[in-house]
């Protein structure tokens, strides 16, 4: 029996003002807002699709997958129908619609798709009242460059219009290859429904050495593990990949149920939200912990009895260590890349290692040029986002097998490792302090006022004195980036002050949502005395913030008592 073709429908909209990606080609916004505005989704769905040229478009292949929040089916479906209106042949979709971000990325670069869209607001809250995000990732496997969301804006103030197939049904649970017919297309449109560890799983053991870490996690010498996937989407992935390929017992793995609401805790992997991880490390029974984000690219290191590795400990150490891992054996190591706002403990690694150190913008897009082009072979972020060339995303997972690469060829525990790091290279004594949901304009002008402050001729070479500490302004400045590859200049990613003992202190605006701002402020101070290498950070740097909050009037301007969130 002949089935009747899915008619290919076009229907009027009118366009939103508020959909500039940001960043990454990534929307987030909250959940609410997607249910409840009128063709918000579809919107930026067609500005997206648009954003690809007509003739790359046509019976192209694109990867879909989420990170199991709210609102992921429904979107899943609306993303699938308006491909297939548009011209895509062929969409490769994590069962159940569930795929990580590194996976995402790993798949696009496998079968040469033309990109993919990720459904997830990464480490904000799931469930009705929290957020939801739509994420592109372009042919390389990596975030859309800036020029790409810029694209997509430009399209979405003036769209009048979205094309969609809303007869189309796709079965996410079913494995394998479904085709439907669409009106006035020559060929069916394809959808694959793939298993969303496999061809990810893959790539890692050509990376790592399996049998050196499975005989960590179940040799003589096992160290007991602890991991949390937060009800996020790494669940399916710690399950597959540490506890049925590399052995790690079933107990090891918790909150491994992707859950809409993610349990009702912000899928956020750090000391204030992952609280069950870090009461159990802090019992002593387990020797390796770590947790992951809602859609698996970011984590955390937590040693036995609870002892904290922070982000740009963890990448310094990783880039001193790479000698553990056969991929770098193989590739070589041609140069690391870091945020602005990262910690430079990766630069006194480089230096021993001679190789050089890309300082980037926050934002993993800007990594992209410098792996395509092969300047950069790992990369990180204070944030927990680490990674390096074999993907062009942040990889959680891939991180935690790095650590567990190093602890099997090093035979020391987490903290052995940590301490003979700083031994060696000094201590970066860091912190963040997060101000979380502020007013827009407030944080607006808190930023344009201490700009004008810092870069102010007078404010150079100013001393500070706090307590015994006298801090002498070396040089300020707006930071701005332009890119070793194509020239590309991006201003205005961050105000830094940096003194004349190397200490540092960074005021930087979030740009992760729109209704409410974010200011983030960043301390570091150096330290190469081993015997100075046992202090608790905040107190170290706590002259350095009385300063940040002297300048800034952050508490005075916000009614604020005190950050959202420290890391």
């Amino acid at each position: 029996m002949e089935r009747t073709p899915i008619p290919v429908l076009t229907v009027p909209t009118a366009p939103y003002e508020d959909q500039r990606p940001t960043g990454g080609g990534g929307l987030r916004r909250p959940t609410a807002l997607f249910e409840s505005q009128r063709n918000y989704l579809p919107n930026f769905v067609q500005s997206l699709l648009s954003s690809v040229d007509l003739r790359d478009r046509q019976g192209c292949t694109m990867v879909v997958g989420s990170d199991g929040r709210y609102f992921s089916k429904t979107a899943i479906e609306i993303v699938v129908q308006m491909a297939a209106a548009n011209g895509i042949g062929r969409l490769v979709i994590g069962q159940n619609g569930i795929l990580s971000t590194p996976a995402v990325s790993c798949i696009i670069r496998k079968i040469k798709a033309a990109g993919g869209i990720i459904l997830t607001a990464s480490h904000s809250p799931g469930g009705p009242g929290g957020e939801f995000g739509v994420k592109f990732e372009v042919s390389n496997g990596g975030p859309a460059p800036d020029i790409v969301s810029d694209k997509i804006y430009q399209i979405s103030k003036t769209l009048e219009e979205y094309a969609i197939c809303p007869d189309l049904r796709v079965d996410l649970s079913r494995l394998g290859r479904q085709e439907f017919d669409l009106e006035n297309k020559f060929k069916p449109f394809r959808v694959e429904i793939v298993d969303s560890v496999d061809i990810y799983l893959n790539l890692l053991r050509s990376i790592f050495d399996f049998n050196a870490i499975r005989n960590l996690l179940t040799g003589p010498n096992q160290i007991k593990i602890r991991i949390d996937a937060m009800n996020g989407v790494m669940g399916p992935y710690v399950r597959r990949i540490l506890c049925d390929e590399l052995g790690a017992p079933a107990n090891s793995a918790i909150n491994c149920i992707p859950l809409e609401d993610f349990g009702g805790q912000p899928p956020d992997p750090n000391l204030t939200y992952a609280t069950a991880l870090l009461e159990a490390m802090r019992g002593g029974e387990y020797g390796f912990g770590a947790a992951f984000d809602a859609d698996g690219d970011r984590y955390m290191i937590l040693g036995q009895n609870g002892f904290f590795v922070n982000a740009s400990d963890s990448l310094a150490i990783i880039a001193a260590n790479l000698s553990c891992i056969p991929y770098f054996c193989q590739m070589g190591v041609r140069g690391f890349g870091r945020s602005m706002p990262t910690s430079t403990a990766l630069d006194k690694v480089a230096k021993v290692m001679k190789v050089p150190v890309y300082e980037t913008p926050t934002g993993w897009r800007y990594f992209s040029n410098l792996m395509d082009s092969g300047r950069c072979s790992l990369c990180g972020e204070e944030s927990f986002g680490t990674g390096s060339d074999h993907l062009r995303e942040k990889d959680g997972l891939w991180a935690v097998l790095v650590w567990l690469s190093i602890l099997a060829a090093r035979k020391q525990t987490v903290e052995e490792i940590v301490r003979d790091h700083w031994t060696k290279f000094g201590r970066h004594y860091y912190c963040r302090f997060d101000y979380e949901a502020l007013e827009p304009r407030t944080a607006y002008f808190i930023m344009r006022d201490l700009e004008a402050l810092i870069t102010d001729k007078s404010f150079s070479h100013q001393q500070f004195a706090v307590g015994n500490n006298i801090y002498s302004v070396e040089r300020t400045d707006s930071f701005e980036y332009i890119d070793p590859v194509d020239g590309t200049v991006t201003k205005r990613q961050g105000l830094r002050i940096i003194f004349s003992d190397a200490s540092r202190l960074i005021f930087r605006m979030s740009a992760s949502s729109h209704v409410r701002a974010t200011l983030r402020i960043y301390a570091e101070s150096y330290e190469k005395d081993p015997s100075q290498h046992n202090k608790e950070a905040q107190a170290v740097l706590s002259p350095l913030i009385a300063i940040a909050l002297k300048i800034s009037q952050i508490h005075e301007r916000t009614g604020r008592k005190g950050p959202t969130v420290i890391t």
